[in-house]
């Protein structure tokens, strides 16, 4: 049931259309492919009077309906998950290999390692996809000439990891990691401990911030950080803002312009070539509802409850213009996730990205280190510890990139394993 539970779960999502927590679970179930109905509705009482549903007048919105007709009254994404049965302890005292992240490159690396007969653990603390699988559509990957979904990309990976027989422990997050004897001891939120002799990181990185003053008032309620796919069909003649010049933010107002009336990108930059893929720039260039603001930034927020207007600074004429907007999408560059290697040996740059291979002999990188083995391509200054995808320092910022370094990074783990125990 697990490895088929795109197909299986039908899920339906009653709140308020303007609720942080209802988008929180939105988004969480698109990006985990799972078909849910949203039904918006404006207080309990009309969900008593309007719908079948035998609920207690006190009772707290969102609530959600599981397959089978169990309700979850505002509920957490780990209640969601739990009562979906994607949440487990770990099942083995110790694992060949760890991976942390289950975005392109920790599924990567997890089915390689899984089909190759490690015994393999997957963790991943949000949504299976990572970054990726915000992406509307990623039509640059090899095999798919018509695109695909990043969800759905992510969600065949995972199927696949599965069956191969890869352990995946959901909503699960690491608060403490250490290395003891040669190999790695994280213990996770939930107060479980995972052991292994090797790990991958592929923790992917997080959108920066707009840091501007009201902004976590904002957050989810107007503000939103990534291609907010699940939001697409609520956009109808809706004045949308895509704040990046990348090829997520591209994709994201291209598939915001199927369903608003109006789509304006907010670049720093004076032009897109420089940092979107020439497909993409030529089709925005080519749909008539979407604009682009060069040389522009978001200067201000404003609104009572929610989000209703936005300020527009263009950085050369420095002229501000306001602009009546509920919807504002970030997708600008990145901070690494890679708190938990702080009180480790492992080096990071200056940014929080993890420094591997030849790279750990370049200044300043090598003064922080101290240890006599060579590291692989891919190993950080821990051996046995390795990094894939966009968490490591210098690393190409693409999924197929990604997805062969997941791949690469089994490789030195076999050499490792193999080397280690000769």
């Amino acid at each position: 049931m697990e490895a088929n539970r795109a197909i299986l779960e039908k899920v339906k999502v009653y709140g308020k259309q303007e609720s942080r927590d209802a988008y929180v679970i939105r988004d969480f179930l698109n990006r985990s492919v799972v078909t849910f109905e949203w039904v918006p509705v404006s207080d309990v009482d009309t969900l008593r009077s309007n719908f079948s549903l035998n609920v207690p007048a006190d009772c707290n919105l969102p609530i959600v309906e599981l397959p089978g007709g169990k309700l979850l009254f505002d509920p957490t994404i780990e209640d969601i998950a739990f009562n979906l049965g994607w949440i487990s302890k770990p099942k083995q005292k110790e694992y060949d290999v760890s991976i942390f992240g289950a975005g392109p490159a920790g599924l990567s690396a997890a089915v390689y390692a899984a089909s190759e007969g490690l015994r393999t653990v997957l963790v991943e603390r949000e949504a299976i996809g990572g970054q990726a699988g915000t992406s509307s559509r990623i039509e640059n990957y090899l095999g798919f000439p018509g695109g695909i979904a990043g969800a759905d990309l992510a969600e065949r990976a995972r199927q696949q990891a599965v069956k191969f027989g890869a352990e995946i422990l959901h909503i699960r997050k690491g608060i403490k990691a250490q290395f003891i004897d040669g190999k790695l001891h994280v213990d996770l939120t939930d107060g479980s401990k995972i052991i292994a002799k090797t790990n991958i990181s592929a923790t992917g990185v997080q959108y920066n911030r707009l840091e501007l003053p009201h902004e976590d008032k904002f957050i989810d309620l107007g503000i939103y950080y990534g291609a907010g796919s699940s939001e697409a069909v609520l956009c109808a003649n809706e004045h949308v803002f895509v704040v990046g010049g990348g090829n997520s933010a591209g994709q994201a107002a291209l598939n915001f312009s199927g369903y608003a009336k109006k789509v304006t990108m907010v670049i720093r930059g004076k032009d897109l070539a420089a940092t979107l893929s020439d497909y993409l720039l030529k089709r925005i260039l080519k749909t008539n509802n979407i604009e682009v603001l060069y040389n522009a930034t978001i200067t201000a927020l404003s609104g009572e409850t929610i989000l209703n207007e936005i300020t527009v600074t263009d950085t050369v004429k420095q002229t501000a213009t306001n602009y009546s907007t509920r919807l504002v999408f970030v997708c600008i560059g990145g901070t690494p996730n890679t708190d938990w290697a702080k009180d480790t040996a492992i080096v990071r740059d200056d940014a929080g990205y993890l420094v591997t291979g030849t790279d750990l002999y370049k200044p300043p990188f090598l003064s922080r280190w101290k240890s006599a083995f060579t590291p692989a391509f891919l190993e950080t200054s821990v051996p046995g510890c390795f990094a894939a995808g966009d968490v490591r320092h210098n690393s190409v910022k693409r999924v197929a990139s990604a997805v062969g370094e997941g791949a690469m990074a089994v490789t030195f783990v076999h050499r490792y394993l193999t080397e280690k125990h000769a």
